[in-house]
């Protein structure tokens, strides 16, 4: 039986994080999962398809060539990209001399895994330490037959054949109306049905207005508070009953309502280790289970179940495996980054959260379409959103919406995380920007602001 300093189950970005910061501390480690390659659900069902799909619809929208292209020749360019980031990884593990098990871990005792193989058979294989990075999957209610090609979700939108006419997609977080965005953008007839009253309500007020009338100006149909009362597929597409009498038929319906914890079936529970309701492992400030031993990290823990704060998760849990302690943890501007056409990203607290703790506060706005390397690129809707103290001139919020956001949006996480007097309005005010960028969005923004409170 093989033994190992540290066993990470899984390979997505919180496993990948935990199993580099272990070896690179001298430990004998292995990553198994259960996927064929490498990369886990991140890489090939997840965040790089999505974002690749997303990107390659902006490209083709952009040289008004979209109605000529199929479905499956977006997913190609998707395919391509997963292809490279899995080489690249394969590459870590072998040049670190990371064993790779490929299949499904289920633990026998406290420090013993058995692997159902995917090439066949079974193995056990021992540790002192484990990392179980699973990630989470879509949630399936039980009166919902996914076993219809039909119905799909996050997972199996990528294996659709044909070129969707139509679709309808029940949920409208951030994987609903991301999707929205790019089957709209290939001319598919989309309806969005939100069981709330809003879309992504923890956005800002502004934020959430611009991203609905931009989905309604580029033709999608947004319903709000309905609830499906069934769902009837049959060769030719799915019918979806609403509570409120309504009957809506498309080709396809794509379930995007919640996600759960990749924790099923793995011999936790008689480990004594305290799973929830929605698969979510519960673990401690050192991302430790009810047996110290054995840590968990990434989406299979819930919030924030973001690829980039898994990576620094399972990068804190092997910390504390070689040393002992880790005094890192996730900083407190975890920015939100949502792929959208166009894109929205934002850090800090909205308009709602200052009020409703009424703390005086300022706005600063900056329009994409003043900017000049907004002008010369072309991608001129969006806005720049800093909100400030009115008195100490902190900087409590920033919230963009428009071409770039998630990457603009770093900027002013980086002044934010400056304690003191380094988190202030000025530095945006006397600090010089490179003219055009987009950049320059902070520094009229800045000024808008300023001369608000001014006045």
């Amino acid at each position: 039986m093989d033994k190992y300093d540290v066993i990470v189950i899984g390979s997505g970005p919180g496993g990948e994080g935990a199993a580099m910061k272990a070896v690179k501390a001298g430990k004998r480690v292995a990553i198994c999962d259960h996927f064929k390659n490498i990369g886990g659900n991140c890489t090939h069902r997840g965040t790089i398809p999505s974002k690749a799909l997303r990107h390659a619809t902006q490209m083709l929208q952009e040289r008004g060539t979209i109605g000529h292209v199929h479905y499956q020749d977006l997913i190609a360019t998707a395919e391509s990209v997963i292809k490279q980031q899995m080489k690249l990884r394969n590459g870590f593990y072998e040049r670190n001399w990371v064993d790779v098990i490929d299949g499904h871990a289920k633990f026998v005792d406290n420090h013993t895994v058995e692997v159902l193989l995917t090439n066949g058979g079974k193995q056990k294989y021992k540790a002192d330490y484990f990392v179980i990075a699973t990630g989470s999957h879509p949630y399936h209610p039980d009166d919902i037959d996914f076993s219809h090609p039909r119905i799909v979700d996050s997972d199996t939108i990528l294996d659709i054949q044909e070129h969707p006419h139509s679709i309808t997609i029940y949920g409208a977080g951030v994987i609903g109306c991301e999707y929205a965005s790019i089957f709209r953008g290939m001319r598919t007839k989309v309806n969005l049905i939100n069981t709330r009253s809003q879309l992504l309500a923890f956005l800002d007020d502004e934020i959430i207005d611009a991203l609905s009338y931009h989905l309604r100006e580029n033709g999608v149909l947004i319903r709000h508070n309905e609830e499906y009362d069934k769902v009837v597929p049959n060769d030719n597409g799915v019918t979806l009953y609403l509570k409120s009498n309504k009957k809506i038929h498309t080709d396809y319906l794509f379930w995007a309502q919640g996600r759960t914890g990749n924790s099923a079936n793995m011999g936790l529970e008689k480990l004594g280790i305290e799973i929830d309701h929605r698969g979510s492992i519960k673990v401690n400030e050192n991302h430790q289970t009810a047996v110290p031993h054995i840590y968990a990290v990434g989406d299979v823990v819930g919030f924030p179940s973001l690829a980039s704060a898994s990576y620094d998760q399972g990068r804190f849990a092997a910390l504390h495996i070689v040393a002992g302690k880790s005094e890192y943890h996730l900083v407190e501007y975890i920015p939100t980054g949502i792929y959208t056409l166009p894109e929205i990203s934002s850090v800090g607290a909205t308009e709602k959260e200052l009020t409703e703790k009424k703390v005086p506060y300022e706005i600063g706005r900056s329009f994409f379409k003043h900017l000049a390397r907004a002008q010369i690129t072309g991608h001129t809707t969006g806005i720049l959103k800093i909100l400030f103290h009115a008195e100490t001139l902190e900087i409590l919020g920033i919230h963009c919406f428009g071409n770039s956001a998630s990457e603009i949006i770093h900027i002013g996480q980086a002044i934010m995380s400056q304690k003191g007097e380094g988190n202030n309005l000025m530095y945006f005010v006397n600090t010089t920007f490179n003219y055009p960028t987009m950049a320059e969005a902070y520094r009229v923004a800045a000024l808008n602001g300023l001369n608000r409170v001014e006045e």
